[in-house]
């Protein structure tokens, strides 16, 4: 139930994201309600499955929900950590004419491949429960919940910079 609150919350997010720059000078004013924008396949970049097509779909249902138009590209976010225009995003861009390109990945924040894990040393504390049973392994506090992290970008045609980037953490 969790998960699907936030897919669906995910374009509402990503609709207020591209209405916050109408203040920004050097932007084009507000998207109007006719403005086009294209959506990259969702990345999955957690060991958890996600059905990153119906994610896709969503975030472009409820881009059109807010009155813009949102198309759906074949080509898929970067795996990379940084949000980025791909060769292929680019070219699907102006292929399709678009005004806007929503690049958007899941992430697990505790995994960070590309970064060094250094394990955690404990001198003194308590022995790790042998209870199966206890999530958090002898220790107070909350029982152990998964987290995912959604980072998504907004970039206009011919710019490498992106006009929002956004990283959300959500407990499950």
């Amino acid at each position: 139930m969790r998960r699907s609150c936030f897919a669906l919350f995910l374009p509402l997010i990503v609709s207020i994201a591209l209405a916050s720059f109408a203040g920004s000078e050097e932007l084009s004013p507000q998207p109007e309600s006719g403005a086009k924008v294209c959506v990259a396949g969702v990345n999955n970049r957690t060991a958890k499955s996600l059905f990153v097509e119906r994610m896709t779909d969503r975030l472009a249902h409820g881009l059109r929900d807010s009155k813009l138009i949102a198309v759906v590209m074949d080509s898929t976010t970067t795996n990379d950590r940084d949000l980025h225009p791909t060769l292929e995003n680019s070219e699907e861009l102006k292929r399709r004419e678009c005004d806007y390109m929503v690049l958007t990945q899941v992430a697990d924040p505790k995994s960070r491949p590309t970064e060094p894990v250094i394990p955690p040393i404990s001198i003194g504390g308590k022995v790790p429960s042998v209870d199966a049973s206890d999530p958090m392994g002898g220790q107070s506090g909350s029982p152990y919940r998964d987290s995912l992290e959604v980072n998504f970008a907004v970039f206009r045609p011919g710019s490498p910079k992106p006009v929002v980037n956004i990283r959300i953490s959500h407990q499950l």
